[in-house]
């Protein structure tokens, strides 16, 4: 999970991945997720985002991405080894996505 301050993202959470089928999807325990928010809140930080990655596939949302996108104000971090960064028409080897009522949208990512 990820979060922010003054719209910056700042801090990272890790979050144990309890899925069934840990190669093939992520899933965080709900007393964990209950834990980070709270841990989020007490650092001051505001609930920014998710992360994750797409080991063997590309950095784009799936379709369980899409229908499992439970917190519409958060951007959706999506990670691929696969990226060719030296070849423009490739996508980066992180992009950002805000999914709203199942309306993909890439955001525009500004490393600071």
């Amino acid at each position: 999970m990820l979060a922010s301050r003054d719209a910056v993202i700042t801090r990272a959470f890790p979050a144990t991945n309890v899925a069934r089928d840990t190669a093939a999807s992520y899933e965080i325990a709900p007393e964990e997720l209950f834990r980070l928010m709270r841990a989020i809140r007490a650092a001051g930080l505001k609930f920014a985002g998710i992360y994750h990655s797409h080991p063997s596939g590309s950095n784009e949302p799936s379709a369980r991405d899409v229908a499992q996108a439970f917190y519409p104000d958060a951007a959706h971090f999506i990670v691929s080894p696969h990226a060719d960064l030296s070849d423009s028409a490739q996508p980066h080897g992180v992009r950002a996505f805000s999914i709203r009522a199942e309306k993909v949208e890439e955001l525009q990512l500004e490393i600071l």
